[in-house]
C-alpha cells in the first residue's frame, strides 16, 4: 500500500487530539514533511515484505524520542507479522503500539482482530471492551473553551460517524466470543463485561439468553431469576427471555414457582403468535417450546388431562423444526398418556422419540420398554 493510501486508510491525525485536548480518543498523525514522513514514505515504497520489517523497526529505533513515530511504527510492524502469520508476534507488538496511544480505536480492533485469529475469546473481550468503553467516551467530552454549541454538536456526530464501524465490529467480536464459549462461568464474566461497554446492544437479546443458560448451568437460579426481570423489564416480550424464565420456574422447588413458570410461558406463547400468517419458524419453535414447558407443569400439578392439549400443540409445533425440543416435548407427551393408561398413545408417540439421539433418548426408550410391557399385560 502506498504511503499516501495508508494515510487515508490507517492514520488518525493527532492534530485533532492537540486541539482538543480532553478529547477521549488517541490519534496519531505524522505531519507531513517531517523526517519521520519521509521515512515511512522509504519504507512504503519497499515492496520485499522482510526489508520493509527491517525498515519499520530501525524506524522505532530512530525515532524513539517519538512517541507518536514509536506507536504508529509498532501498529505497522504487528500488521505486518499478522500479514506474516505470526500472530504471537502481531499481538506482542499491537500491545507495544496500544500502550503508546491506548485509546486508538484502529489498534484496538487491530488486536481484536488478532485475538479473534488467534481463537483467545478472553483478549477478544478485554480489546472489544475497550474499544467500547472508548466509543462511549466520545459522548462524555465537554466543549472546548470558546465552542460552540453547534460546532460541539457537529464534532461529537462526526466523532461517532468516524468511529462506528469500529465499534460495531468489537461489539460484534464480543459477542461471538461470548457465543463461542463453552464454559458458563467464563461466559458470565464475558456477558458482565459486555453489558456495560455496549449498552442497548444489536444482541441485547440473545445476550440476555446466554446470560440466562449460563446462569441455569450454573446453578444459580436466583441470579437468572433476577437477570430475567431486568431484562424483561427492558424488553418485556423477549422470547428467549420470557422462555428461559418459564423453565428457571418449571424447576424451581419452591411452591409459587409453577404457578410462575405457567404465567411465562402463557406469555411466550401470547407474543410468539404462531398461528399468524406471518409466524417463522423461530416463532413457532418458542411457541412450541412454551407450550411443551406449560404441560409440564400442570403434569407437577397433578392436571395430567389437562396438560395433553398443551404437549400436542408443542409436538405439533416442534416436529421437523427442533428434533431435541420436539424430543423432550414427545417424551412428556408420552409420559402424560401412560399416565393416564392410553398405552396406545404413549407407544406411537415414544416410538418416534426413540429415533432421535440426545439426551431424552434414553428415558424416552426406558419409558417404551414399560408402555410396551403395560400393552403386553393389556392384551
Amino acid at each position: 500500500m502506498k504511503h499516501d493510501q495508508r494515510w487515508a486508510l490507517a492514520i488518525i491525525v493527532l492534530q485533532a487530539f492537540c486541539v482538543f485536548g480532553h478529547a477521549q480518543i488517541d490519534k496519531i498523525v505524522i505531519p507531513a514533511g517531517t523526517p519521520e514522513d519521509q521515512a515511512l514514505t522509504a519504507i512504503s515504497n519497499e515492496e520485499d515484505a522482510q526489508k520493509k520489517l527491517a525498515m519499520y523497526q530501525d524506524f522505532v529505533q530512530k525515532f524513539s524520542s517519538n512517541p507518536a513515530a514509536v506507536a504508529y511504527g509498532d501498529w505497522q510492524i504487528a500488521q505486518t507479522y499478522q500479514s506474516a502469520g505470526d500472530l504471537a508476534k502481531a499481538m506482542e507488538f499491537g500491545e507495544k503500539a496500544l500502550a503508546g496511544s491506548p485509546r486508538n480505536l484502529d489498534i484496538i480492533v487491530l488486536q481484536a482482530n488478532i485475538a479473534q485469529q488467534m481463537k483467545n475469546g478472553a483478549k477478544v473481550v478485554q480489546y472489544a471492551v475497550l474499544g467500547g468503553e472508548v466509543f462511549n467516551s466520545i459522548a462524555k467530552q465537554a466543549k472546548t473553551e470558546g465552542e460552540a454549541d453547534a460546532e460541539f454538536a457537529t464534532r461529537m456526530d462526526e466523532e461517532k460517524k468516524a468511529s462506528q464501524s469500529s465499534y460495531e465490529f468489537l461489539e460484534a467480536a464480543a459477542f461471538n466470543a461470548i457465543a463461542e464459549e463453552s464454559n458458563a462461568k467464563t461466559r458470565m464474566t464475558y456477558i458482565e463485561r459486555f453489558t456495560p461497554a455496549f449498552p442497548n446492544s444489536r444482541f441485547e437479546e440473545s445476550i440476555a439468553s446466554y446470560a440466562m443458560m449460563s446462569l441455569s448451568e450454573l446453578k444459580d437460579t436466583t441470579q437468572v431469576i433476577a437477570y430475567g426481570e431486568k431484562a424483561l423489564a427492558s424488553n418485556p416480550n423477549s422470547l428467549p427471555t420470557l422462555l428461559m424464565m418459564a423453565n428457571t420456574y418449571s424447576e424451581d422447588p419452591k411452591p409459587a414457582s409453577v404457578a410462575k413458570a405457567a404465567t411465562y410461558a402463557q406469555k411466550a406463547i401470547d407474543v410468539a403468535k404462531a398461528d399468524a400468517p406471518d409466524a417463522d419458524r423461530s416463532r413457532k419453535v418458542s411457541a412450541g417450546v412454551a407450550y411443551s414447558t406449560l404441560g409440564y407443569v400442570l403434569m407437577k400439578q397433578d392436571k395430567t388431562a389437562a396438560a395433553i392439549p398443551d404437549l400436542k400443540s408443542a409436538v405439533s409445533l416442534l416436529k421437523g423444526q427442533d428434533d431435541q425440543s420436539y424430543a423432550m416435548a414427545g417424551y412428556r407427551l408420552g409420559y402424560a398418556y401412560a399416565k393416564l393408561s392410553k398405552v396406545s398413545e404413549a407407544r406411537d408417540v415414544l416410538t418416534d422419540v426413540v429415533k432421535i439421539a440426545g439426551p431424552v433418548q434414553q428415558p424416552a426408550k426406558d419409558l417404551l420398554l414399560k408402555v410396551n410391557a403395560a400393552r403386553s399385560k393389556g392384551n
